[in-house]
């Protein structure tokens, strides 16, 4: 039974509460920690950090930006019989911490929900996991393998390269394409196509996020350099072409 195992959620900001709350539904004792949580979602029980550290399995739902040093800060009292999973957009960074900072004993995944309280407000049936192993048996791998599949998931197994590949030419051009659209404060109209309402809704659902997600998964994803100038490439051919015809004119 799920119960008995207790799961610690490190940070219960607005992804936190979120991931604490599919793991009550799923059956699971859910212990959370945040620095500044005055209360816990509902079915949760508001925990101590050391408490929250000495979990069955605790998720680590901070940004990318904070983790190696809520890591640091942690390792020394993470049980030594605790499997820690990061839930970070980007993998290789994450992964590298967990390499350094804790100790060979401790089993980690490197995991990325890739949905949140927008996009799984509905339930996150069908919705993608990213499960990539770090320092895990494959015997408690393959458990949240099927954990999740439990949940109907659409879970995905990669290797945290594979996955930061990906992640800057979906993820992070979406998030960056949203970020950009919104500096131009574009407004709702009556001639709006549905491609328009598609890019608004790009925009509102990007910038729904923290600002801080969105300067993480540029700087702590090695290939988000490479889609960008990419992208910053395309748009220079397809301006220089509109110049040549604007000559024929």
């Amino acid at each position: 039974m799920n119960s008995s195992m207790r799961i610690g959620v490190y940070g219960l900001g607005r992804f936190g509460s979120f991931w604490a709350r599919e793991l009550v539904k799923h059956g699971f004792t859910v212990v959370g920690y945040g620095r500044s949580a005055k209360q816990a979602p509902e079915g949760v029980v508001l925990g101590t950090e050391d408490e929250v550290l000495t979990c069955d399995v605790l998720f680590f739902c901070v940004s990318i930006s904070a983790f190696a040093q809520v890591l640091q800060n942690t390792a020394s009292r993470i049980g030594p019989s605790t499997l820690v999973m990061d839930t970070c957009s980007v993998k290789l960074y994450p992964a590298k911490k967990m390499r350094e900072l804790l100790p060979s004993c401790v089993r980690t995944i490197a995991t990325h929900p890739m949905f949140g309280p927008d996009s799984g407000k509905d339930g996150v049936a069908g919705l993608p996991m990213v499960l990539c192993p770090v320092n895990c048996p494959k015997k408690d791998f393959q458990f949240w393998v099927d954990e999740f599949k439990n949940w109907k998931l659409q879970v995905i197994e990669m290797t945290c390269d594979q996955h930061d590949r990906e992640a800057a030419w979906s993820q992070g051009i979406t998030h960056f394409i949203g970020r950009t659209l919104s500096e131009l404060n574009l407004q709702d109209t009556k001639l709006a196509t549905t491609g328009y309402r598609t890019l608004m809704s790009i925009v509102e659902q990007t910038c729904n996020d923290p600002l801080q997600l969105f300067y993480d998964l540029q700087r702590y994803n090695p290939y988000a350099r490479q889609m960008r100038m990419g992208l910053k490439g395309s748009l220079d051919t397809v301006m220089q072409v509109l110049k040549e015809q604007e000559k024929i004119v």
